[in-house]
């Protein structure tokens, strides 16, 4: 029997007549009534066998990809420039850390308040302020003439940046059936993973051969292409009221409470053992706000906030609680192979930035075929969870024998050990994403989706710090072993970024080098083994899935208008 007949769903689906009477804790904040009609009445289910996607489904999702394109290149390209930078504006240290972590910092703090408001603003007119945010940023950046002035446009850049993400799988809920959408996140996926390939690249490139200005510059045609056509390819049904009573309903409170968490909560785990010690005041007591800070959030959305800025039901079952879990060690695995894997490149093996670009590969290039692949196969099954298993046990293996880097570890060797997590982290991003939509009723899926989004943002922030003590701490113990480096190596430790500079800088046959690439490379040796472990216990958890049905048909009050759709038949919906 099929898995989706294996099990009801853990939380019955409300009709459209009794969900505000019965869950007005719980209510959307587009559950807002207009006349004598409610909103939520006029979201009718759309059979999954009625998708038959068109030149009215292509062009809109052909635009998402661009822009989703031009948010890769820009998280991605950037970091490879940064010593150029430093030198060309004149900034610190803590400068150019900031420069790298502002984009990751903003993007994710501003993802739930982006995801809220489009459900009373409607999808369209946050997406294109997204946009304007992202192209803003890239411009006060190109034009930068001091580390302040960057610093301002990488936040504005990130926050529009992370919008668009937020939005972008929000609009896949809206446009495809929850059966269909793995293919269709897969296809995005694949042009996350453009941009994530050719990023480092172009922006190495640009760097060294022309000027790093144009890593700002050369987004700019994305977004143009993405103002010209969004707004006529984008044809949603809007949701109607006045703006100004739906903007009072806002939870504005738990928006501002859950942002300045947030921040406050990676503010601290961004600069711990890099800018300040983890003991240290200044990291311990942002950390410490920003953790009760998060506290009284759940708090006020539980028990006073009318309109909550997540409906806390999409948590209310075991498999949403797991998947989230899952979801949140993925970003942390994820965003600790990306940044520490080309460290292990330029400070073990010295190759040049460009080189390590390509040298990724093996990851970059299995993850998003992975994950296609995942897509299709439930599309045709609608079953999930063997993805998830699958995903995770190869994570697991693939984190495991990246143990044997080191040194000596050959070109065919290292390319073969990193196909394995490349395929496991690949098969989990479509699978989770739709366990958490499955686990949630379909009027709440774009909530699943955002906060699928959020929590692997968060999990990318928290993963870097824990790769980043775990290298501290092995590579200081390592050198101890030394008495010609015991006393440097706190300070060699603080940074295993800046260390690949002291690295390169020393002489190729000096005792010296060859004692810090080793114990570079025994510290990272212990970075993945932890986040094996991470993967192994996510595998456990992973067993509280269930087998959910796939087969529900799509309530959205924000699908596109179909010729026919307008007027009174859409029950007085406004189209934008």
């Amino acid at each position: 029997m099929q898995e989706s007949r294996e099990e009801s769903r853990d939380t019955k689906q409300p009709t459209n007549s009794c969900i505000i009477e019965n869950d007005k804790k719980s209510e959307l904040p587009s559950q807002l009534k207009t006349g004598s009609v409610t909103v939520v009445d006029l979201a009718s289910p759309v059979p999954t066998d009625n998708f038959n996607p068109g030149w009215r489904f292509y062009a809109p999702f052909i635009s998402l990809c661009i822009i989703t394109l031009a948010v890769a290149l820009d998280a991605t390209s950037l970091s490879v420039a940064l010593p150029i930078i430093s030198e060309s504006l004149h900034g610190n240290a803590i400068a150019i850390f900031w420069c790298g972590t502002s984009f990751l910092l903003s993007s994710t703090v501003f993802q739930p308040t982006f995801a809220s408001l489009s459900y009373i603003l409607g999808r369209k007119p946050l997406l294109l302020l997204a946009l304007v945010f992202f192209t803003v940023g890239a411009i006060i950046g190109a034009l930068a003439q001091n580390i302040t002035s960057l610093l301002i446009g990488r936040s504005i850049q990130g926050a529009g940046g992370g919008g668009i993400i937020s939005l972008t799988e929000i609009l896949i809920t809206d446009l495809v059936p929850l059966r269909e959408r793995g293919k269709w996140f897969g296809f995005q996926s694949l042009t996350w993973a453009l941009g994530s390939v050719t990023g480092p690249l172009i922006g190495g490139v640009f760097a060294q051969e022309a000027t790093w200005r144009w890593i700002f510059w050369i987004n700019l045609p994305f977004c143009g292409l993405g103002f010209l056509t969004l707004p006529f390819c984008l044809r949603l049904r809007h949701p109607p009221g006045e703006i100004a009573s739906k903007l009072l309903r806002f939870d504005w409170v738990g928006a501002v409470l859950l942002t300045a968490s947030t921040t406050s909560f990676l503010m601290p785990v961004s600069w711990g053992g890099v800018m300040f010690a983890w003991s240290s005041f200044r990291t311990l007591v942002p950390l410490l706000l920003g953790i009760c800070g998060l506290f009284v959030f759940v708090m006020y959305e539980i028990y006073v906030a009318k309109t909550p800025l997540i409906p806390l039901r999409i948590f209310s079952n075991r498999t949403a609680v797991v998947s989230y879990i899952g979801t949140f060690v993925h970003g942390m695995i994820l965003w600790c192979l990306l940044y520490y894997l080309p460290l292990y490149y330029e400070g073990v093996k010295a190759y040049s930035p460009i080189i390590v670009g390509v040298a990724v590969f093996p990851e970059t290039l299995t993850i998003t075929p992975a994950s296609i692949l995942v897509g299709v196969a439930v599309s045709i099954t609608g079953r999930y969870r063997w993805s998830i298993w699958s995903g995770w046990s190869l994570t697991v293996l693939g984190m495991g024998l990246m143990y044997m880097l080191s040194l000596e570890t050959s070109v065919p060797a290292f390319v073969f050990l990193n196909l394995i997590p490349g395929l496991g982290i690949g098969l989990l991003f479509a699978s989770m994403n739709l366990a958490t939509q499955a686990a949630a009723t379909e009027r709440y899926a774009g909530f699943a989706a955002a906060m699928y989004i959020f929590m692997r943002s968060l999990g990318q922030g928290v993963g870097v710090a824990v790769g980043g003590v775990i290298f501290q701490s092995q590579f200081a113990a390592k050198l101890r072993r030394y008495p010609d480096l015991a006393r440097n190596a706190t300070a060699l430790a603080q940074d295993a970024s800046g260390l690949v500079q002291v690295i390169k800088a020393m002489p190729e046959g000096a005792a010296e080098r060859g004692t810090i690439v080793n114990a570079y490379a025994g510290a990272l040796k212990v970075v993945w083994v932890v986040m094996a472990g991470l993967a192994f216990v996510a595998l456990l958890l992973s067993f509280g899935t269930k087998g959910l049905s796939l087969n529900a048909g799509m309530e959205t009050e924000q699908a596109l208008r179909q010729p026919g759709n307008d007027g009174l038949q859409e029950g007085n919906v406004e189209t934008v």
